[in-house]
């Protein structure tokens, strides 16, 4: 099974076009307000809009309450729920009320973090390892981090999975080959700028995910 790729936190529809002529699998619309790639609800539905069916809309969420929920899953059209610092229990009533798949972030830095995915099992449909970032930072995710892959080795994962925290065209395909990864998530690895997304570099991270 061929590996596939979201891009996440886009805003434009030009960069938005190069995800999908490219091949991503998933596309990730931020509803995180402090994030430099927030969308407001008219940009999402703009954006969900210009989507064919087959490429899997995600909403990428911190710890969100119901009306921010429902507010995104109508204007972006949703098919996924990814879930930052988010409970077990929280998790599991939002898949039950929206119906829809959820994705558990799992921030990673050490082995005792990403035992917690287990936590998560009965809960969310799919994990996402994702580099934690430090305790101060004012975002959760998409600020370029890494974490050791090796983590990873020999670990029985309890849910489908999927790989992110500063990739890029250049390391993707080793982080492919290092962790078995199905799926790769990439934010700030396809930017200029924070909240700035490039085409071309969009298109050669997508290229480097299918080789």
């Amino acid at each position: 099974m061929p590996t596939t790729a979201k891009i996440c936190g886009l805003t434009t529809p030009e960069t938005l076009d190069a995800a999908i002529i490219g091949g991503a699998s998933h596309i990730g619309f931020n509803f995180f307000p402090p994030s430099p790639r927030h969308l407001d609800p008219d940009r999402a539905r703009a954006l969900s809009a210009r989507m064919p069916d087959h490429v899997r809309r995600v909403g990428v969420f911190v710890d969100p309450d119901d009306a921010l929920i429902d507010m995104a899953i109508a204007a972006g059209r949703l098919d996924t729920l990814q879930l930052h610092k988010t409970a077990p229990a929280r998790i599991a009533d939002l898949a039950r009320r929206t119906g829809l798949e959820s994705w558990a972030v799992i921030a990673v830095k050490t082995r005792a973090d990403l035992d917690r995915a287990r936590d998560y099992a009965g809960a969310a449909q799919f994990i996402l390892y994702d580099a934690k970032t430090p305790d101060d930072a004012a975002l959760p995710a998409g600020m370029g981090l890494r974490f050791d892959w090796s983590l990873l080795d020999g670990f029985r994962h309890p849910l489908p999975w999927a790989l992110s925290g500063g990739l890029d065209a250049g390391n993707v395909a080793e982080a492919i080959a290092r962790t078995g990864a199905r799926i790769v998530d990439v934010c700030s690895g396809v930017e200029t700028a924070p909240g700035v997304k490039d085409v071309d570099k969009i298109t050669a991270f997508l290229k480097a995910v299918a080789q």
